[in-house]
């Protein structure tokens, strides 16, 4: 099957969605804590309170398993925020691209963040809490978080970012060719077409949804409701489908 078919109707309005997250939320007991738990209650009479401690240990080692993470700050504070948790050894990533402004009379070549009061860091929940806690250091600190439904309670869970998605992000940004797309707004267009991986050219390793985008066949990558990153043209033949 031909990468063109794949593609829908070309649409010029401009926004962001994405495949379906990789994370998901897991049950309140992992299946070795489930099987533990109802042998012990059968055989041994564990209580039920035992029993609850059991389960919630369990879930706060899975927990303990590092993942990126998306952070937000306040007033554009996201490079003060990345410096200060590199020099102290997190793995984070930070998406910049240079600017020619004009400032006073004179052609500068400005740093900007691609995603103005975003960026994301490498750790687990636990070792990051104790950055976007900080309110000594790091006040206008604060994980994204999704907004779950559980029964008639919402529930704020920092949002993971899956590492292939991730990595797609880096090599989009690296490649800083003309017309792609590192946006906050969504692009619903690539919420439907076809998985693919870009297997040459500039893009190579980025994995996401193929669709036609003013005029082009690009491959889109969306984060959740965060953000949305597209590759300018990429042409079939150095598109793999993904089933």
């Amino acid at each position: 099957m031909k990468v063109d078919e794949w593609t829908s109707e070309d649409v010029h309005t401009p926004g962001g969605g994405e495949f379906p997250p990789c994370a998901g939320l897991t049950s309140n007991a992992l299946p070795e804590a489930q099987s533990t738990v109802s042998a012990e209650s059968s055989q041994t009479g564990v209580s039920t309170r035992s029993v609850h401690i059991l389960s919630k240990s369990k879930v706060q080692k899975e927990e303990e398993i590092p993942h990126w993470y998306a952070l937000r700050t306040t007033y554009g504070r996201e490079k003060k925020a990345y410096d200060y948790m590199t020099a102290k050894g997190i793995t984070a990533f930070y998406p910049t691209t240079e600017v020619v402004k004009l400032i006073k009379g004179k052609r500068k070549i400005i740093t900007e963040s691609r995603l103005p009061n975003i960026f994301f860091a490498y750790g687990t929940e636990e070792q990051l809490k104790s950055f976007v806690y900080d309110n000594v250091n790091l006040p206008f600190l604060r994980f994204y978080y999704r907004h779950v439904h559980n029964g008639r309670r919402i529930e704020k869970i920092p949002l993971i970012v899956p590492d292939y998605q991730m990595e797609s992000l880096k090599i989009i940004c690296a490649a800083d060719a003309d017309n792609t797309i590192v946006s906050l707004v969504e692009v619903p267009k690539f919420e439907k077409g076809q998985l693919v991986k870009v297997t040459d050219g500039v893009f190579k390793g980025v994995v996401g949804r193929v669709a036609r985008w003013q005029g082009q066949q690009r491959v889109g990558v969306v984060v959740d409701d965060l953000v949305t990153v597209v590759t300018a043209y990429v042409p079939s033949a150095f598109l793999e489908l993904i089933r």
